[in-house]
């Protein structure tokens, strides 16, 4: 089954639009800005030297920092291009170009995984008819025990309740939800969501 994904749906209006998005990454940080809260907050949930899925990985921003720390990455993107740009700045990660529905990540030797994450809002281009395909499958590279992160914001098309019952239905365990990255409560007006999950 072929999903029709918000993310394919903009690259089809604009062609140019994962270059801009690759290029705007990397402004950023030539400018000092801090493009790691996501990382920081895996890191410090992982064991050293973890086995860890970045699942939407785009341009390797987030994998490519916890490479940095010792761990082995995995990305998996639907974005050639995207991909393409990870593996030129960050060779020692494996990095795959797939939809995350439908992607073979035992065929790929994606298994054992200490933490998976969806970081930037990836989850709210999930054309909505693959999120519980998704989130299963994501779900499958996780050894038991193993956790389940992901944050986006409020206003994108993926009702945060809707997400939650989604998790849920694929067997794992939500632990914790939180308002951003750098651990802030959540609370019921919040905007965005950073949730932790379980593999039981």
């Amino acid at each position: 089954m072929s999903f029709d994904h918000q993310w394919n749906r903009i690259r089809e209006t604009n062609p140019d639009h994962s270059a801009n998005y690759a290029q705007r990454w990397r402004t950023l940080a030539a400018a000092g800005h801090d493009i790691g809260g996501e990382s920081r907050f895996v890191n410090a949930m992982a064991p050293r030297g973890a086995r860890i899925l970045d699942a939407g990985c785009g341009t390797g921003r987030a994998g490519g920092l916890l490479l940095g720390e010792g761990h082995s990455v995995y990305g998996v993107d639907l974005d050639e291009f995207l991909i393409a740009v990870a593996e030129e700045d960050f060779p020692s990660g494996e990095w795959h170009t797939g939809d995350l529905a439908e992607f073979d990540f035992a065929d790929a030797g994606i298994n054992d995984i200490d933490v998976a994450f969806c970081a930037g809002n990836v989850l709210s281009f999930l054309d909505p008819a693959s999120r519980r395909q998704t989130l299963s499958n994501i779900r499958s590279t996780l050894k038991p025990g193993g956790r389940f992160v992901a944050g986006f914001g409020a206003g994108r098309g993926y009702d945060f309740a809707d997400f939650i019952d989604d998790v849920k239905s694929t067997g794992m365990l939500v632990n914790l939800k939180l308002s951003t990255w750098e651990l802030h409560p959540y609370e019921p007006d919040s905007d965005f969501l950073v949730l932790i999950a379980e593999r039981v």
